[in-house]
């Protein structure tokens, strides 16, 4: 049975499309990096492109970037690509601050390509080996990072409540101060909703001496053998103190001796006193 006319006319298209070096190469050996499989990454010798379909530079590096990655089994490479406005989360993880932006990833290390964009360049460049003149990212700042992994996770609640906006204001019709308003009370809600637990969290691991009982290390009354030792070293003070006192009553107090001999001067004087008076 002889095939139909729309039969054959598709099996040409798809030929023509196949066959075409343009749409051969369009992305065919690009792979696409997102939040879930870029752990990939961290294995193997990697080339990696961080674009936005707005922007310019990004569009002039695409023929070369798709002509650079028919060479990716032959250098033995993998080439990928990773969409910013579609991947907030890696765009902060891996601290993009300018499109388009190339890393370089072999065995978990990351290095930022900073040369040239032409496909002979990039060949170059990993043919030989020129990716070793530049430092690696420091472990802190690493993709796999704490630091880089809570940054990823503010780049997608950015994400998210841009979303949540957009929604708000064209969806629902909702004015925009409306939609800064409700932001607003969710912010407030979530703060005291946190605070709540903090208090709630440090109460329960350091409570408040209010609720401790208390606790004595020694007994209230001391026992026999201590008292009596108390007892006996409280004496020897008093008796301290009351010999003190005795030696300065002693020291004050004049002596019968004393005594007798002023009244003598007295009575030696007084003759002298009434003849000058006479």
């Amino acid at each position: 049975m002889a095939p139909s006319g729309s039969s054959l006319l598709t099996s040409v298209v798809l030929l023509l499309l196949c066959g075409t070096p343009g749409i051969q190469g369009l992305w065919r050996h690009v792979r696409t990096i997102t939040d879930k499989n870029w752990k990939e990454v961290l294995e193997g010798e990697w080339m990696i492109e961080f674009y936005a379909p707005w922007c310019p530079a990004c569009q002039n590096l695409q023929p070369e970037w798709e002509d650079f990655a028919e060479w990716g089994e032959d250098l033995e490479v993998n080439i990928a690509k990773v969409d910013v406005t579609e991947q907030p989360g890696l765009s902060g993880r891996f601290i993009i601050t300018a499109l388009p932006t190339i890393y370089h990833c072999r065995d978990g290390e990351f290095r930022r390509y900073q040369g040239p964009r032409t496909k002979e360049d990039f060949i170059s460049f990993i043919s030989d080996q020129q990716w070793k003149s530049i430092e690696p990212v420091s472990s802190w700042f690493g993709p796999g990072s704490f630091l880089m992994s809570s940054m990823s996770a503010l780049f997608q609640l950015s994400m998210w409540i841009r979303t949540c906006h957009n929604y708000f204001t064209e969806d629902l019709k909702i004015p925009v101060w409306g939609s800064y308003a409700i932001f607003a009370l969710a912010t407030l809600l979530s703060g005291l909703i946190l605070g709540l637990i903090m208090v709630f969290v440090a109460d329960f691991l350091c409570p408040s001496k209010r609720n401790k009982p208390q606790q004595y290390p020694y007994s209230k009354k001391p026992l026999p053998e201590s008292a009596h030792l108390l007892k006996k070293v409280e004496q020897e003070e008093e008796e301290d103190e009351e010999d003190h006192s005795d030696d300065e009553l002693e020291n004050k107090t004049p002596s019968k001796k004393d005594i007798s001999r002023t009244a003598t001067r007295q009575r030696i004087v007084s003759p002298h006193s009434i003849v000058d008076k006479s």
